[in-house]
């Protein structure tokens, strides 16, 4: 099984396109930034996850995700 949930900060603005075709799917992209349970000296103190939502998600991804705006997301990682 492979599923994460995400609590953190929208980093900036939802990047938001369209794809091409006959069926136009909304996709949006965005960057969480995570704190850091644990911080040590001389390490960031949150880490920059990447995240893409599609079709109703990306809608409502560019509808409210504005920068700053604390955010839990579910998902699955893929590297």
């Amino acid at each position: 099984m492979n599923k994460v949930i995400i609590i953190g900060r929208v980093v900036r603005d939802a990047e938001i396109r369209y794809s091409q075709g006959a069926n136009t799917t909304c996709i949006a992209r965005y960057t969480l930034a995570v704190d850091r349970k644990f911080k040590q000296e001389g390490q960031p103190t949150a880490d920059f996850i990447k995240c893409i939502a599609f079709g109703k998600l990306g809608e409502f991804a560019e509808k409210y995700l504005r920068k700053g705006i604390k955010i839990a997301v579910t998902g699955r990682i893929q590297t």
